[in-house]
């Protein structure tokens, strides 16, 4: 069965000192593309969950947040990294320093404001020994990543549905296709056989077996039979690769190149309105499935 790429999941948990909310989230994308936001006080968090996701997450954009916070007051005190501070007030003697110099004049900086400055003040203060809660939260990404897989299942099984329905209407209308083209064949018959005796009785001197295989070769030019069985062959391999159980988003992709390129052949040799009109068909549909196999891990 198909795997979609789209999926949402979330789970909170706590322990005696802390409580935290999992949010996973998956979208399409070419490869793995996996975007952590956590708490890096946490030792061996990112690549802990880096692992457990690469393990059952093979294709997609893929988010995971984790919001940490401690449960009593003591911890939930904000706690400012003294370096940071040093730092910022130095660069902000800098900045008032130039400013003075050029004549400008700056607003005084609140504590509040510099309180404020990115990566100054924490409100969960790093723990001396964080094996206990990395434990904790690495066994609750088991479960968030169980339900993220099977919403990925299910959008899977619905995506299959569609491509299923997608495949058998390009089989349907490779078979319209090609009774078109034999019903076209006598019609082509009698427009090159009149073709062949106007230029016959227009140029004098002319080689009548050269002009016989130059309207063969045009005749070789419009024959769709080709196309007609490679895409019956490419559905064929399509088939083959949703009944695989692996990812096949990619090769699905593959695919749907080969399917398109087929069309736009079969409507440039088409000679005939029925075959044009085919053609269209086959290129709109396949247009379709091409956006929905988009979301195909």
């Amino acid at each position: 069965m198909l795997q979609s790429m789209t999926a949402f999941a979330s789970r909170s948990g706590q322990t005696e000192t802390h409580v935290w909310t999992w949010e996973l989230r998956g979208v399409n994308g070419k490869g793995l593309d996996l975007r952590l936001r956590l708490p890096d006080w946490v030792s061996g968090l990112e690549q802990a969950v880096r692992t457990a996701v690469q393990g059952r997450v093979a294709r997609g954009s893929v988010t995971l947040g984790l919001r940490l916070t401690a449960r009593d007051s003591a911890h939930n005190a904000l706690h400012v990294d003294p370096a940071a501070l040093t730092a910022a007030l130095t660069l902000l003697a800098r900045v008032e320093a130039e400013a003075a110099r050029q004549g400008l004049r700056l607003a005084p900086s609140s504590a509040v404001e510099i309180l404020a400055m990115r990566g100054l003040a924490d409100s969960a203060a790093p723990d001396p020994d964080t094996g206990p809660l990395l434990a904790a939260l690495t066994a609750d990404l088991g479960p968030l990543l169980d339900d993220f897989v099977a919403m990925r299942a299910a959008e899977g099984r619905a995506l299959t549905t569609v491509l299923c329905d997608h495949l058998a209407t390009i089989s349907s209308l490779a078979e319209t296709a090609a009774r078109a083209a034999e019903a076209r064949r006598g019609q082509m018959e009698d427009t090159l056989t009149t073709a062949l005796a106007r230029v016959l009785e227009g140029a004098a001197g002319a080689d009548p077996d050269r002009v016989a295989q130059e309207l063969a070769l045009i005749a070789v030019k419009t024959d769709v039979t080709e196309e007609i069985d490679r895409l019956r062959a490419h559905v064929a391999a399509a088939r083959a690769l949703m009944a695989a159980g692996e990812p096949a988003g990619r090769k699905l992709d593959f695919l749907m190149q080969e399917f398109n390129r087929e069309a736009n052949t079969l409507c440039s040799k088409a000679q005939s309105a029925e075959l044009t009109r085919v053609g269209l068909d086959l290129k709109a549909v396949i247009d379709q499935m091409r956006e929905q196999v988009q979301n195909v891990e």
